[in-house]
């Protein structure tokens, strides 16, 4: 049983997710779960129901709200709401309520702050932290419930960070929380305590400079909006940093090297199998290698082998071995299935290291496309720390190749059944072969799992070991089956399992040890019922690697009232195991024998079957898009419904968080289905997912999913669907800073386009081109694209597109120097958005037009349209779209001459332009920079802020912000007396902006000739 307040309500309990849709009943739920243990008053929870305006009558109406809501629950999770005068209460454990389980969590967390041990404070704290989901109460519609609750909440998780990170600097972590606590003290911008660890953490980064800057930032603050100066210990730290004091070093210098601001501490190891037993040997052999690698760190890379036949548990030793030594790697444990023996998806390095680099902090958007970058990158990451890295059942040496790291300090765990012997022999790779379970450690975790019965038939105990092989996967199923039949003597059960292995055995002539394995799958299999027998083997066809009820429903064609009775037998006999909420998975020698059951149900099923879950993702999917996304649900793709049923998706929120949990599910599954002959479903479910992948900045994801569908296409010879794919990778291309490969991207779709006569596409291309071709100052041809699209867009009567052309028209007039007539294509847009209620366009032209405000001097208006374009980017959980309006608030604040308000907001710009991987946001933060530190007599930071936004500017061929960097960098040397160096860079800055027409070209000119 599980409940959750900390993000969306959530209630689980041991089968599958549970909705609670009524409003009221989730208010009492809610309510009733932020006071887990105790009673609440019937008047109180009426007050919280009713938002302060209880009806007459309200207790009777309470009592039927809670009797509803206990059905709705069920009789599981429902049982735990209990009536006790004078109200009712929810009876939630530790380890049943997140909220519950974090505050232990911070307990244990400050115990070991208390004593000083910073590694244990860090981890647990961080688990702790792990817990928060998003907003807390943040889907239950009561004003009074959250206005009581949610700063409590919000007050305690800050804590916890301010906890944590506090541990994080005493490990001497200061680099990596710094762009952390630039963050939350501008979200935060009242809160002390959070000035002075960035203070602390700038200052032991060798920053004693922007340690003081943050504390005039804030005195600056306080003195203007409270009227007080700032606490003691504020000032006690402003004048320890000022005199550079000696005690605030680090007395006990941490050995670890310190963290780039991009890399995180990954926690990714799966739970640990219950009840392990044995394997003494092995788990003192893993600890001596990790105590030779402490020994030897500066020489080699270690890596240990972990080899045997399928079944005999080296996942459940390296998991196990992991957790216990977990300590020992204070920088971050990674974890991945490679699913080496899966014939259908094998895992590629590629993928996994997509996931390595996301665990370690690298932004969606700036994981690179190709595998021996990822590569580089995660070697680049993993230098000089100490993280345990376990590669799960591996197919090849080759598989495993690319996800080694570079440097010493790692220690790599690998499971394979494979010898991997071009592992041992290039990388040195120190085998550990795991054999049976002795008889002694089988006979014994039968009696564990069995209980009691085990005790009174020993021999029958050690028969069934013996059926087993001694396997440890084969005893824990067999095991599952006699617990479920509790009136059949033990030794009845190893009879027939014995002559079922028989039987098996007269079918295999190999009669390897996988053949206990499969008898003891199939005594299980041949006791379930029809319908779950069929759900079973179609379960082995899913082509992820977990997947939900619904999912499952999808293939079996059969409703999810009945699919949840099926989840739960699939589970309590081990032949589907329980991932996460209301996801489930299959070891793969499950996953393999039921698919070899699949094959004698005969293709024509199998592939409708699997028809049935592409339908349900393709219809799912488009559902919970059209949710997140309203707008985009007038454009194409059409999607049909689906027959199966697919979950509630009504909200934006739960929209947006079943997209978050199926993400990799509905990328393979397209990726299947454009490999294995279902063409269409690949290209329509690939571009249903395009503007979610863009606007969460999934790059890597979305170059992989448009690339499957764009020879999908090709192979099935669909220019329309090809020219959709190109669209998308061309888009792709142009948001991580790629102009000229965008560019040609979408000129082949142009044509394709043009060749099927499809005039919205074309429309859509050219709008893109358009958007493009003004990143690379091509203004002209810019706005030639664009006036084609806007003409297509009116023709075809596309007014969604017809306002981004004009708003984008507009970005075009604004770049040459234009800005009233950019205001007014702006606002013509802006109409044309409300009208059509697409509040991401609405949100651009809010912030385009607050910026041309900006530079008309109308500063108030300014500030407004960008505050409220920020509001809607938030709302519509577009993250992408709003380090470009940060950097323009800090634009309209340096005009109005408030520095210091102008540098917040080119550092919180900065801070999610590198999350993101926006190039050109990013260097137009850094130009905004250096402007605010030039004019407050900064010009060595301002310097350095200039040569990194030109460095950007070089590598994506941005000429306007390359043009501002040298004219920046010329101003910061001209202040310093190098003229030579000053006239050098305005020389080019007049280069650039002459050939752009803009009308900078006449203030640089008029600077040169003044030197």
């Amino acid at each position: 049983m599980w409940f959750g307040i900390l993000g969306p309500l959530l209630v689980h309990d041991e089968t599958a997710a549970i909705s609670v849709s009524a409003a009221r009943q989730r208010v009492l739920l809610a309510a009733l779960l932020t006071q887990a243990g105790q009673t609440v008053p019937a008047d109180v929870l009426a007050e919280l129901v009713w938002n302060g305006a209880p009806p007459d009558g309200a207790a009777v109406t309470l009592r039927s709200h809670v009797m509803r809501l206990r059905r709705a629950l069920g009789p599981t999770a429902g049982s735990r709401l209990v009536t006790r005068h004078p109200g009712y209460l929810v009876e939630a454990g530790e380890q049943e309520l997140d909220l519950l389980r974090f505050t232990a969590l911070c307990r244990q967390g400050g115990a070991a702050l208390r004593a000083g041990t910073w590694h244990e404070a860090s981890g647990v704290l961080r688990e702790a932290l792990c817990l928060w989901r998003g907003e807390p109460l943040g889907d239950v519609k009561s004003e009074m419930l959250t206005t009581r609750e949610v700063p409590r909440l919000t007050e305690m998780r800050l804590q916890a960070l301010e906890a944590r990170i506090d541990a994080d600097l005493h490990l001497g972590r200061h680099a990596e929380v710094i762009i952390e606590l630039e963050q939350l003290a501008a979200a935060h911008r009242f809160r002390e305590r959070l000035h002075a660890l960035l203070m602390l953490a700038l200052y032991r980064g060798d920053r004693q400079a922007d340690a003081l800057a943050v504390y005039r930032q804030a005195r600056t603050m306080l003195i203007e909006e409270l009227g007080a100066e700032p606490g003691a210990r504020l000032r006690e730290l402003h004048q320890q940093v000022l005199t550079a004091d000696p005690a605030l070093k680090l007395h006990e210098p941490s050995r670890l090297a310190v963290i780039d601001v991009h890399q995180a501490v990954p926690l990714e190891l799966p739970a640990m199998t219950a009840n392990f037993t044995g394997r003494t040997k092995e788990l003192a052999a893993l600890s001596a290698l990790v105590d030779h690698s402490v020994k030897q760190a500066h020489e080699t890379l270690i890596i240990s082998a972990i080899g045997g036949t399928a079944g005999v548990g080296k996942t459940a030793l390296a998991v196990h071995w992991a957790h216990r030594a977990a300590k020992r790697f204070p920088d971050g444990q990674l974890y991945v299935d490679l699913r080496g023996y899966d014939p259908a998806q094998p895992m590629s390095a590629t993928d996994a290291l997509a996931g390595f680099l996301r665990a370690l902090g690298v932004p969606g958007k700036d994981v690179p496309l190709e595998e021996d970058m990822r590569a580089a990158r995660y070697r680049s990451l993993l230098a000089g720390r100490r993280v345990l890295v376990l590669l799960d059942n591996a197919g090849s040496a080759e598989q495993v190749q690319p996800l080694l790291p570079g440097t010493p300090g790692c220690v790599v765990i690998v499971t394979s059944r494979d010898s991997l012997a071009g592992l041992v022999a290039r990388n040195g790779a120190i085998r550990l072969d795991l054999d049976l379970l002795p008889e002694a450690d089988a006979v014994s975790l039968l009696q564990v799992l069995i209980g009691e019965r085990a005790d009174a038939e020993p021999d029958a105990v050690r028969e069934l070991a013996g059926q087993c092989c001694r396997l440890p996967l084969a005893l824990r199923v067999a095991a599952e089956l006699a617990a479920a039949r509790p009136a059949e003597p033990l030794a009845r059960l190893a009879s027939e399992l014995a002559d079922q292995r028989r039987r098996l055995e007269l079918l295999d002539a190999g009669g390897d040890q996988r053949t206990a394995v499969r008898a003891v799958f199939s005594w299980s299999y041949r006791h379930l019922d029809a319908a779950a027998a069929r759900a079973f083997r179609l379960a082995g066809l899913h082509p992820g690697r977990d997947f939900d009820g619904y999912a499952l429903a999808a293939l079996a064609g059969t409703g999810p009232e009945q699919i949840r009775r099926i989840l739960a037998v699939l589970v309590r006999a081990h032949l589907l195991r329980q991932v996460g909420a209301d996801h489930y998975g299959m070891h793969d020698l499950l996953r393999a024998y039921a698919r070899e059951l699949a094959a004698s149900d005969g293709e024509d099923a199998k592939r409708a079957a699997l028809t049935g879950l592409l339908e349900y993702y393709l219809h799912a999917a488009a559902t919970a898009i059209d949710a997140v996304l309203p707008a985009e649900a007038r454009r194409p793709p059409r999607v049909p419904r689906s027959a199966s049923s697919a979950p509630p998706m009504d909200e934006p929120a739960v929209a947006r968080a079943w997209l978050v949990a199926e993400q990799a599910n509905l990328v393979g599954a397209a990726v299947y289905a454009a490999a294995n002959g279902w063409p269409g479903h690949a290209t329509r479910l690939s571009a249903t997912l395009q503007r979610y992948l863009e606007n969460g900045g999934h790059f890597a994801e979305a170059f992989t999913l448009q690339s499957h569908a764009r020879d999908a296409a090709r192979r099935a010879g669909d220019r329309a669907a090809e020219a959709t794919a190109l669209t998308s990778l061309g888009i792709v291309a142009w948001w991580r800073g790629q102009f000229e490969e965008a560019a040609g991207l979408l000129r082949q779709a142009l044509t394709l386009y043009r060749e099927t006569g499809d005039r919205n596409g074309q429309a859509y291309v050219l709008a893109n081109l358009g958007i493009v071709e003004g990143q690379r100052c091509r203004y002209q041809r810019a706005g030639r694209y664009l006036r084609q699209a806007l003409t297509l867009h009116r023709d075809t009567g596309d007014r969604i597109g017809e306002a981004r052309a004009l708003s984008n028209l507009g970005m075009v007039e604004q770049e040459q120097g234009r800005p009233a007539q950019a205001a007014r294509l702006y606002r013509q847009s802006l109409i044309l958005s409300r009208e059509n209620g697409d509040k991401t366009s609405e949100a651009y032209g809010l912030v385009n037009l607050g910026e041309v405000e900006g530079l008309l001097g109308q500063f108030d208006q300014a500030t407004g349209h960008l505050r409220q374009g920020l509001k809607l980017f938030r709302e519509v959980g577009n993250r992408s779209a709003r380090s470009g309006p940060l950097s323009r608030l800090g634009d309209v604040e340096m005009q109005r001459g408030h520095h210091e308000v102008a540098v917040d907001y080119y550092r919180q710009s900065l801070v999610l332009s590198q999350e993101l991987g926006e190039p050109v946001h990013e260097a137009a933060a850094r130009n905004g920079l250096g402007a605010a530190f030039l004019v407050t007599g900064r010009p060595e930071d301002a310097r350095h802020q200039y040569k990194a936004a030109l460095s950007l500017a070089i590598r994506i061929g941005h000429k306007h912000e390359l043009a501002r960097a040298h004219n920046g960098l010329a101003r910061s040397y001209r202040v310093t007396g190098d003229y030579s160096q000053a006239r050098r860079h305005w020389q080019q800055a007049l280069d650039l902006y002459t050939g752009l027409g803009a009308s900078e070209a006449e203030q640089v000119q008029a600077q040169l000739t003044s030197l």
